[in-house]
């Protein structure tokens, strides 16, 4: 599996893209998806909401168990991914393209986040 090099990685397994006008996407990671299984159900943070790197924002519920999805950035959640919440199996078929979760308008940004090599590195590890 590979990690797209443009993204940067939690070690929570989530993923956040660069910024467009202050607002990134945020996703699991092709790892974390093969890991949790079959995901039937998703909980997203609404638009408008307040979230904090590292700490929890929603859910992920699976054929195997239920995740914790965690914000890898602070800020002001912008747009949730409506088709996941429709449709849960997009996060194992396509993590990183329609796959995504939720956007967010960044106010802090960790100084822990992972290039794709520092983050394949630790999910072998």
């Amino acid at each position: 599996m590979s990690n797209p090099e443009e993204l940067r990685y939690s070690k929570e397994h989530e993923w956040l893209s660069a910024a467009e006008d202050g607002v990134s996407t945020v996703g699991i990671t092709e790892h974390a998806a093969n890991a949790l299984g079959d995901v039937v159900f998703v909980q997203l943070p609404e638009v408008g909401d307040s979230v904090s790197a590292g700490e929890t924002c929603g859910e992920l519920e699976s054929t195997k168990s239920v995740s914790d999805l965690y914000s890898p950035v602070s800020g002001e959640v912008t747009e949730v991914n409506e088709d996941v919440v429709n449709d849960p199996s997009l996060v194992n078929s396509a993590p990183f393209e329609g796959g995504w979760l939720f956007k967010v308008r960044v106010t802090d940004e960790p100084g822990d986040l992972l290039s794709a090599d520092e983050y394949t590195a630790f999910s072998a590890g």
